[in-house]
């Protein structure tokens, strides 16, 4: 299929497809983060420390960032329909394997594998804006990044079933869905247009532009929040509020929502406003909200305001982020879009695994905060000597 037939198919196999990749998105997503909602329950089962269990949370995210700017290559040149049916049939493996492990270093390695689910978001990018004209994208993007809410609906649906039926039963009930999805995608959607001359040489070479490394930064410090703090909320309310696993994770699935509902109107603004500015407000109320979390560890009340504030304004950054790609290098928004991605989803990774062993040493979650406090900090200064009163200057 040529680019212009692409252009001229029907809207019924535009949006089909739109809809389809968020769905699909959305069931990847739900494997991607299925420890936090239960790590309560394996960490029982395992004997866990809470630097394992926090490390156990942060190695899904490890892989499904760093293969999210390959995945989205090999969608561009060989179809994202084939690569998405073939992820997911990958996905498949490791949430078979957890139903028979029992030993915490075998969980790692199935943790790692199912972190592939997390390259979803490349597959599905890629995918969707095939289907619409350059001055459509934008709503293509916002539509199939609602897949996101794949975290919250974990929060919300695994930890009952769990306590219903069983463990294993949570991955059978993954297993099912993604094998639904898989079917949908293979019946319902057509293969994208193709693009062969995509190579990983062209994708990395935005690593040249020092823009691309600041961007890297600030989408480290949002999209990593929506990551981290969606499978740390619920440790952090089990731990200091001895709240239960499914209460723990409505609280959960209210960050990921919010942080998801609110990008694509955060992208929205961003057309209409200095995205610079809007910015400068995202990282300032970062650090605001991070400060009344990390005083807020004996007030369930003031924790969950807390929660909500980041999750609002990590959720606007992640789409005045997307919105700067073009201003600031023009004619390789794909490129650069891919590795911002890959490295903010980074972002993730590294926040529990610092909390876990800041706590381990300490006995405290605050210290581990604070670092959170000082990096929107740092976003602050960067975008200020930079963008705002540097050499790199975004006219709309």
């Amino acid at each position: 299929m040529t680019d212009e037939e692409a252009k001229t198919g029907s809207r019924v196999t535009a949006y089909t497809a739109l809809i389809v990749a968020m769905l699909a998105m959305a069931v990847c997503f739900m494997s991607w983060s299925n420890f936090a909602p239960l790590a309560a329950q394996i960490s029982k089962m395992f004997g866990l420390s809470v630097s394992e269990k926090t490390l156990l949370l942060a190695t899904p995210v490890l892989l499904g960032a760093i293969m999210r700017i390959p995945i989205g290559i090999l969608s561009d040149k060989y179809g994202g329909k084939k690569v998405y049916i073939i992820l997911m049939i990958f996905i498949l493996i490791p949430l078979f394997m957890i139903t028979k492990i029992h030993t915490y270093g075998m969980l790692l390695v199935a943790a790692l594998f199912v972190g592939m689910a997390g390259t979803s978001f490349a597959v599905g990018v890629s995918y969707a804006s095939a289907w619409f004209p350059a001055e459509k994208q934008g709503m293509a993007l916002g539509i199939v990044g609602m897949g996101n809410m794949g975290n919250a609906i974990a929060a919300l649906t695994l930890p009952r079933i769990s306590a219903s039926h069983g463990f294993n039963s949570v991955y059978h009930f993954l297993m099912i869905l993604t094998v639904i999805a898989i079917v949908v995608f293979a019946i319902f959607c057509k293969e994208m247009p193709t693009h062969r001359e995509k190579t990983f040489a062209s994708a990395f070479s935005v690593a040249k532009e020092s823009s691309t490394w600041y961007l890297s930064l600030f989408y480290f410090l949002t999209f990593g929040l929506f990551v981290s703090f969606s499978n740390l909320t619920p440790t952090f309310l089990g731990d200091s509020f001895g709240i239960n696993a499914v209460t723990a994770g409505l609280y959960a699935a209210l960050f990921a929502a919010v942080c998801t509902i609110i990008r694509p109107i955060g992208g929205t603004i961003a057309d209409k406003r200095r995205p610079m500015s809007m910015l400068q407000w995202v990282f300032v109320f970062i650090a605001i909200f991070a400060l009344v979390v990390m005083f807020s560890f004996n007030s369930q009340t003031l924790f969950v305001i807390g929660l909500v504030g980041i999750g609002l304004a990590a959720g606007i950054g992640n789409g005045v982020i997307f919105k700067m790609v073009p201003y600031v290098s023009k004619g390789n928004t794909g490129a650069v879009t891919g590795f911002v991605g890959a490295l903010g989803a980074l972002g993730g990774f590294f926040p529990p695994l610092v909390v876990g062993w800041i706590k381990q040493w300490t006995g405290s979650y605050q210290i581990g905060v604070f670092l959170l406090v000082l990096m929107a900090v740092l976003c602050y200064y960067v975008l200020w000597r930079r963008f705002i009163h540097g050499d790199v200057h975004i006219v709309k």
